[in-house]
């Protein structure tokens, strides 16, 4: 490898939550490492993607969505995007073509010196001029965005035009990672990020936001893993909510959620699935430190 010319860089992707940053991360990546749904809120930690090519490595940060914080944990999820943020050789800041500037959540962005890429996401939902218009009004807001590249991670439109600009941008130096390795999380954490997606995906309201999942148990034979979960709630009522008439909506999530784990980790799953009370644990530093969101 010639050192002289390798690239090597971190790039934060951050932005308000709902914007699909996840969805953008996958594209990129061509890897399902963030998990998608409708929500809002859907990523809680700091998630690094790690894209290797012949002449450079990408380390992305997915982050949670940029908000006010009303819980610890909100604190806590605020806390890896600032620390992202503070790694980035490149930012990329996510909006979606309906946002406006917000003062208090896009302020931070005026004053920072690292490189800001603006990505303008969901253009296919774009009508008439309004995508010119948009461009105009953020380069208005934030005169210090190096470029704006407008896409859509759903449809997949211009993804492939931001590689190089990224390339542009990010340093010559050594490769941080091994070259094998995409990600820096453990398949315990994919394998609970999973089961978490489908649990927004089946329950309303607040359930999902007041879940947390915790692996147990992780054990990997020659044609099988076995795991073993744990789903806390804050509430008792929650946990009859989860667990469903006969227990049939933690069936469903444990179906559902073992198909993608055989696809994911390509071997066949033997999930079993708990379902237990953390009284309040958003607002609690010692269940957060628990579950992993704080040192």
């Amino acid at each position: 490898m010639d050192q002289t010319s390798f690239k090597s860089g971190f790039v934060s992707i951050v932005g308000k939550p709902n914007v699909g940053k996840s969805s953008l991360i996958n594209k990129l990546m061509n890897e399902n490492i963030s998990i998608i749904t409708a929500k809002a809120q859907t990523t809680r930690h700091r998630i690094m993607g790690i894209l290797n090519g012949e002449n450079y490595q990408i380390v992305y940060s997915d982050t949670p969505g940029i908000l006010e914080p009303k819980y610890t944990l909100h604190e806590a999820m605020m806390s890896y995007v600032k620390v992202s943020l503070d790694d980035a050789d490149l930012i990329l800041l996510v909006v979606s073509i309906e946002d406006k500037y917000e003062p208090d959540l896009f302020d931070r962005f005026k004053a920072i010196k690292t490189p800001l890429l603006l990505v303008v996401n969901k253009i296919d939902l774009a009508k008439g001029s309004q995508l010119h218009d948009k461009v105009l009004y953020w380069k208005e807001f934030l005169p210090n965005i190096v470029e704006i590249v407008t896409v859509s991670a759903k449809t997949g439109q211009h993804i492939d035009s931001l590689l190089p600009k990224i390339l542009e941008r990010i340093p010559v130096h050594p490769p941080y990672f091994p070259k094998d390795e995409y990600t820096d999380r453990s398949e315990r954490f994919f394998a609970s990020e999973i089961i978490r997606e489908k649990i927004f995906l089946n329950y309303e309201q607040e359930i999902p936001y007041s879940t947390e999942v915790s692996i147990s148990s992780f054990k990997e034979e020659a044609d099988i893993i076995r795991i073993s979960a744990t789903i806390y709630v804050e509430r008792d009522s929650q946990k009859g909510i989860i667990i469903g008439k006969a227990a049939s909506a933690i069936k469903k999530v444990g179906v559902e959620a073992r198909k993608d784990m055989e696809v994911f980790f390509g071997k066949k799953i033997f999930l079993e699935t708990h379902v237990k009370v953390a009284d309040n644990w958003r607002k609690q530093s010692f269940k957060l430190k628990q579950f992993g969101y704080l040192e």
